[in-house]
């Protein structure tokens, strides 16, 4: 069956959905429109409008498509409900209506656990959302009764992918290799563009102005071609699979409410122009616990960056701080950071280029003491500050920032339900057979998860000879990609030749990256290799602080993290450059 994608966030480009519809034949399109950020941005929707909740971005798409994929046969399966899936499919079905259309239209249920809040484990004020990562099965049962719409709250961005298949080869939870590889195949799909040239680190290569999006033919042994419609922009390659299988993953196991996938099995084969296979994937128990994501305000940031120029940089800045600092001591927020950005070059010969940027970021639990307070006391330096005193922008109010924790709960306690076009609620019930604790850890037993635990550990490779190196950025012979997960950085470095996987499994250790990357290096790194895929995954725990709302750092999604690395300079041996 031919599964495609059309969204992988929300805000993902809004025509996707038109183009993959009128594309090329398609079985099943796809959307993911939720992340942990989302989460927290359509909990702030629904407490303005308790009817809110959801993507109203695939409400308005589905006004456009919605005739159009029930006439070309194609079922639309997505994850846009997000807080209130039961309104959107009572939205869907109104606009069914108004449009004469007969859309048989169910919806997945029972990830909203924040009425039992109680039984959480506990944690800080302010919790707005509290959503258990789904698995696959609710899916299925919405499509075998006939579903042409399946909306979904938080699922696993893989679930999307595995329902479908579930539904249409008709497995069973033991059917473990199938399941894996369909995970395998939803993981590539969920991110959109990133599996077509998007984000990737060697984009020269290809024509990226305007990449397709993916479609996963999936086969009933959980095999996949991962391709795109004919004459769509970017390229699907070996490269472009492996950099997005190593997106947001950690270690070999891959947890997932329904089965956890051996990402150390995947093989990768480039079948033609556009067509990468993935096979062999092995599958093995499900993890016993789902991850729960809470989402909470915690507090109110504010930010002001000084712009300083030409000469004085450094005694610039520690001028501002000291004014800043004495302005703001009789009251102080709870947290204020300083970061210095040495944009500037020597005898510029432009304004912009002779700059440096001085970053004032604070937070507290009120919002009085990032608001004016700190405005006041940045504009009041206008003429009586460092020479050349001027802002990239006027000080505005806090703004509330948010913070993501994740929790565990057994899956036996939550009520995954699949709600019937017609109306039924059949219960889902949770696999009877889990792995034991050895094998998943539950900190990290759900959707998209970590993946920690215990791993096997691969034989490293031959080393390669010793011989001349040169000094260079890594990105001359690795790709890389990065993202966030939680407070936690992940870090994929992979390699498209034999010798060079030799060179980077001795060479990039934890230690390296500390050397490399000097922001990480009084924090835990885990450090994993994927010999099929020539790579090695980081996590890096703690990065993010408390998550990508609470902007902790300069880049709080950790999304140009293996740029950087790509960018460090080491000695790197001859033959491979």
């Amino acid at each position: 069956m031919r599964i495609g994608n059309a969204s992988g966030f929300y805000g993902d480009r809004f025509g996707a959905f038109r183009e993959m519809l009128t594309g090329g034949p398609l079985d099943v399109l796809t959307g993911d429109y939720l992340a942990e950020l989302t989460m927290l941005i359509l909990a702030r929707d629904r407490l303005k409008d308790p009817r809110l909740g959801y993507a109203k971005t695939f409400l308005r798409q589905a006004e456009e498509c919605l005739a159009l994929a029930l006439d070309r046969g194609v079922r639309i399966v997505v994850n846009a409900g997000g807080l209130n899936p039961a309104g959107l499919a009572a939205a869907l079905r109104e606009l069914a209506d108004r449009q004469g259309l007969a859309a048989r239209v169910a919806h997945v249920a029972g990830d909203d656990l924040l009425p039992r809040r109680a039984e959480l484990p506990p944690t800080g004020p302010g919790l707005l959302a509290a959503n258990a990562y789904l698995g696959a099965q609710g899916i299925a049962a919405c499509l075998r009764a006939g579903a042409d719409v399946v909306v979904t709250g938080r699922v696993t961005d893989a679930a999307l992918v595995v329902g479908p298949g579930i539904a249409h080869f008709g497995w069973g939870p033991n059917d473990l290799d199938a399941l894996a590889g369909a995970v395998v195949a939803g993981h590539v799909l969920e991110c959109g563009a990133q599996a077509t040239g998007g984000n990737y680190a060697f984009f020269r290569e290809h024509d990226v102005l305007r990449p397709g999006f993916p479609i996963a033919e999936l086969h009933a042994d959980g095999s996949s071609v991962i391709t795109k419609h004919p004459g769509t922009g970017g390229a699907v390659t070996t490269g472009t699979v492996t950099a997005q299988l190593l997106y947001e993953t950690a270690g070999p196991r891959y947890l997932n409410p329904d089965v956890t996938a051996r990402l150390d099995t995947a093989r990768l084969t480039e079948e033609g122009p556009d067509r990468v296979r993935i096979d062999g994937v092995r599958g093995e128990a499900p993890p016993p616990a789902l991850k729960v994501g809470l989402n909470r305000l915690a507090g109110y940031r504010n930010e002001v960056v000084f712009v300083l120029t030409g000469l004085d940089i450094d005694a610039k800045a520690e001028l501002t701080k000291r004014q800043i600092n004495d302005a703001i001591a009789a009251d102080p927020p709870a947290e204020v950071r300083w970061s210095l950005a040495r944009t500037d070059h020597p005898d510029a010969d432009t304004e912009e280029t002779a700059a440096a940027l001085l970053r004032l970021t604070v937070r507290d639990p009120e919002e009085r003491r990032v608001g004016r307070a700190l405005s006041a006391a940045a504009v009041e330096l206008a003429l009586a500050g460092y020479p050349g005193f001027h802002l990239t922008a006027p000080p505005g109010p806090g703004s509330p920032y948010g913070v993501f924790e994740a929790v565990y709960v057994d899956q036996k306690d939550v009520e995954h339900t699949a709600v019937l076009p017609d109306g039924t609620r059949l219960p889902v019930a949770p696999p009877s057979t889990v792995a034991p604790p050895s094998a998943a850890e539950p900190r990290s037993a759900a959707g998209d998860p970590a993946g920690r635990g215990h791993h096997p550990h691969p034989e490293l490779p031959p080393p390669l000879p010793e011989s001349a190196t040169r000094r260079g950025p890594l990105g001359a012979v690795a790709g890389a990609r990065s993202g966030d997960k939680g407070g936690d950085a992940n870090l994929g470095v992979w390699v498209r030749t034999d010798e060079a996987w030799r060179w980077l499994a001795h060479t990039l250790t934890t230690d390296l990256l500390r050397r490399l990357l000097p922001e990480t290096a009084d924090l835990d790194i885990e450090r994993h290799l994927l010999p099929n895929l020539r790579a090695v995954n980081f996590t890096v725990a703690g990065l993010l602080g408390e998550g990508v709302a609470a902007q902790a750092r300069f880049d709080p999604q950790a999304k140009a993290l293996g740029e950087w690395l790509r960018s460090r300079h080491l000695d790197i041996p001859e033959v491979l450059l």
